[in-house]
């Protein structure tokens, strides 16, 4: 027994020693734009180039008047905000259009009601191409309708974007956390985001590490008509992350930047709330295969729970690389707490967070293959169309 004990213990223990390696050199690359040396403005020729805001908003009344006021009070002088209202059925449209025609908007609000969806689309990626035809900007900035700016975001993701310089930047926002729920599942998210993406490995040419965020894709206009603009992601439930496929794949600059609190976001109210708001995407991630979800799950189990079951089963020095894969498993919780809200200590309820993750995949495909599709914001989208539309 303790010869099973060392060959599963010492696989963990080398898959989470060898990420914790990666990532303790990696992420100290990844640059930080709210540090002093980025509070300036681009450096161009022709002076700020024209930015282009898309925030594309499906009954959103609670949330778009606070962002919305947000990116009115950016302190960057060279840019429009496009709202999208996508089939509101609550009060979203009518306070685009009163923020608009405010003196608060001077003039660079403008906002697109959108009353019908086409066939073929998702009604966000459609959001967000009409409001691309409609843009000005030499870089196009793509945000979600419930992402808080500070107003020197833009303009310090402007001047790494033109210095480095960069086709597509994304800004990883600080995640908005109120329950010990939402802390315990979006530590477990991060740890596994570290786990599996890579971010540090983004910005090499000749890996396939790629990136995309919601809160913030900062895009060349150029670079987004070359990969074929949204249109090329019209069905694709994962449109941020793919955004940041089709860039990287293209061969274009791709860089990730932490930023503290330039950018801010509550992406979910609760554990359950982290669990609904996943609950559309983690079938999309095994492109919709079954046997891929349920492997996925199994391989959840086996490197999460079982370094914490196997150090008890284990008996003597056959602990040890179970020992090893948690100690690395809580320094990464360590590391991660540096850059946000969640103490080290949740480590602790990692095997609760497993358990939910595992339920949310399994959720998400059984709730997909029941219902021939999937249920977002009162829309159905069928399961064949988008298997079809997948990048």
């Amino acid at each position: 027994m303790n010869y099973f004990h060392w060959i599963v213990g010492g696989i963990l223990g080398l898959a989470w020693a060898s990420r914790l390696v990666s990532a303790a050199l990696g992420m100290p690359r990844i640059p930080d734009v709210s540090r002093p040396e980025w509070d300036r403005n681009p450096v161009t020729p022709r002076g700020n180039p024209r930015v282009s805001i898309i925030v594309p908003a499906r009954n959103e009344q609670e949330e778009i008047e606070q962002a919305l006021s947000s990116l009115l009070a950016l302190d960057y002088d060279n840019y429009e905000v496009i709202a999208v209202d996508d089939r509101s059925a609550d009060r979203t449209g009518e306070i685009m259009d009163r923020i608009a025609a405010s003196p608060q908007a001077h003039g660079c609000l403008k906002v697109i009601h959108i009353d019908s969806l086409p066939t073929g689309w998702l009604g966000k990626t459609h959001a967000m191409w009409t409001a691309g035809k409609e843009a000005a900007g030499d870089w196009l900035l793509f945000t979600d309708a419930d992402v808080l700016f500070k107003p020197d975001a833009l303009r310090r993701a402007m001047a790494y974007a033109e210095s480095e310089p960069a086709d597509h930047v994304v800004l990883f926002p600080r995640m908005i956390m109120k329950r010990p729920g939402e802390k315990m599942m979006i530590a477990f998210f991060q740890t596994l985001f570290v786990f599996g993406h890579r971010p540090w490995k983004v910005a090499e040419p000749d890996t396939k590490d790629h990136m995309g965020v919601g809160a913030f894709n900062l895009v060349r206009r150029r670079v987004y008509e070359a990969i074929g603009t949204y249109h090329a992601l019209r069905m694709e439930v994962l449109d941020d992350m793919k955004l940041g496929k089709v860039v990287k794949n293209a061969g274009y600059a791709q860089r990730n930047v932490f930023g503290e609190d330039l950018i801010s976001i509550r992406w979910a109210k609760g554990a359950l709330g982290v669990v609904r708001n996943l609950t559309k995407n983690f079938f999309a991630i095994m492109s919709f295969q079954w046997p891929r979800a349920l492997l996925s799950c199994a391989a959840l189990a086996f490197l999460n729970l079982m370094p914490f079951l196997g150090v008890w089963l284990a008996h003597g020095w056959a602990r040890l690389p179970y020992a090893v894969a948690l100690l690395s498993m809580f320094l990464i919780y360590l590391g991660m707490s540096w850059k946000s809200a969640v103490p080290a200590y949740y480590f602790f309820l990692h095997p609760i967070s497993t358990a939910l993750f595992m339920y949310t995949m399994l959720r998400s495909m059984l709730l997909t293959l029941w219902h021939g599709g999937v249920v977002w914001r009162g829309t159905k989208y069928p399961l064949e169309e988008l298997k079809k539309g997948l990048v």
